[in-house]
């Protein structure tokens, strides 16, 4: 089973137990129910963040092991996993804000 679909499946199950709206895409569901899936399941924790807009951070979540989560995580707590995989690779990149 691919990381993607397991990831896709941990969110869906956290939607159907009633963690987030009915009519919420089938890979969002509550940002806490989310990531103690990805800590139980995958033994992932948070790598880095970055702001897509002022309400929407992307995060990214890895493991020793090289799996990976993306996510998409709101000011209202709502978090929707964008892509998953295998062979994460982390070379040391330091990143500045613009202007700095």
């Amino acid at each position: 089973m691919t990381r993607f679909l397991v990831a896709t499946m941990l969110a869906a199950a956290a939607v159907a137990s009633g963690a987030a709206p009915a009519n919420a895409a089938g890979q969002c569901a509550a940002r806490a129910d989310i990531i103690k899936a990805l800590g139980d399941k995958f033994h992932e924790s948070e790598a880095g963040r970055g702001l897509i807009n002022p309400n929407v951070v992307l995060e990214i979540f890895i493991s020793d092991q090289g799996s990976w989560t993306v996510l998409a995580s709101d000011t209202k707590g709502q978090s929707c996993v964008l892509s998953a995989g295998e062979g994460w690779d982390a070379p040391t990149i330091t990143a500045a804000m613009p202007g700095a």
